[in-house]
């Protein structure tokens, strides 16, 4: 055994069956089980974010679901927090934390730290930032980074609007470039953890018949419904982040458009659709960088995992 604490790390693209992975060991094993996934933390975005029942969460309960309201932000460096005060709690039970989802950054900030000098998230700033390529073009927004941060302006693109908006908002807080402030970060944070790392890789082919079965159930389940709901409570804005959550994000706009004839249904479902997968596939990208920094163990199907990894006994 170590002399750090041992933390299990499952990662994987969204459809790809690594929750079932995480259940079937808190099943055979003295685990707890950490979600890190950026839209399971909102309340009542249920069926749009694949979130476990509360009778599955009532069989495997999962830390960190559920934490706060769509009109909320949550940050990668708010996670860290709490997934550190998590991981220590659960050693003090006597367990072993298992940290499952799909949310790289989350997982990356985890291994690698954080710059400590790195503002929180502006929902005004953001939507200000939103706002300006809505009316000028994402070219527009990223022009303005390149003026500011030439240095993050070479490393992005224009379809990396997260990055864009995150660098400018940090800019605009600070008046300072991102990538200056994260150059004054340490390479690695001083835990007293050892991480072992595990990624569930499918084929592509199987992870999109996956994305389609679980986009399909989804929209036969009620999601237009919850959406529906969620606007009326919280009054959704898409400048928000939950409501930029891939499906939630082209449902608002199918919705606040008011014509929900079938041609502009069907549409908005493949928008969705299309949306799902490139999240599954900036998933594969982020993990390939996480790969060539820390060491990985990689399955391509869930029976491939549950076999392995039910070695680990916690």
């Amino acid at each position: 055994m170590p002399a750090q604490l041992p933390v299990i790390n499952l990662m994987g693209p969204t459809a790809s069956g690594k929750t079932a992975v995480a259940c079937d060991l808190y099943e055979h094993g003295n685990f707890e089980l950490i979600s890190v996934d950026s839209a399971l933390v909102y309340q009542e975005m249920d069926i749009g974010t694949a979130k476990p029942s509360k009778a599955e969460q009532q069989q495997y309960p999962h830390h960190l679901i559920d934490i706060i309201t769509p009109l909320e932000v949550y940050s990668a460096a708010e996670f860290v927090e709490d997934a550190c005060r998590l991981i220590d709690e659960i050693h003090q039970r006597g367990k072993i934390p298992i940290l499952v989802g799909g949310t790289m950054l989350y997982f990356k900030a985890l291994l690698e730290g954080l710059a400590e000098n790195l503002p929180s998230a502006d929902v005004a700033i953001r939507a200000e930032i939103t706002a300006h390529a809505e009316q000028q073009g994402w070219q527009a927004v990223f022009e303005e980074l390149q003026r500011v941060d030439p240095q993050a302006g070479a490393k992005f693109k224009v379809s990396d609007r997260q990055r864009i908006i995150r660098a400018l908002e940090v800019y605009r807080i600070t008046g300072k470039p991102i990538t200056k402030l994260q150059a004054a970060q340490p390479e690695k944070m001083p835990y007293r953890y050892s991480f072992y790392n595990y990624a569930l890789l499918p084929d592509r082919v199987e992870l999109h018949r996956g994305i389609e079965l679980r986009l399909k159930k989804m929209w036969d389940i009620g999601f237009l419904n919850e959406v529906k709901y969620l606007m009326k409570k919280y009054d959704l804005s898409k400048n928000l982040p939950s409501a930029r959550s891939v499906g939630y994000r082209q449902a608002l706009e199918f919705l606040k458009n008011g014509d929900e004839n079938h041609k502009s249904r069907h549409e908005m479902e493949e928008k969705a659709l299309f949306a799902t997968r490139q999240l599954a596939k900036r998933q594969y990208t982020w993990l390939r960088s996480l790969q060539e920094a820390h060491q990985f163990r990689t399955y391509l199907t869930m029976k491939q995992a549950r076999e392995d990894l039910r070695n680990l006994h916690g």
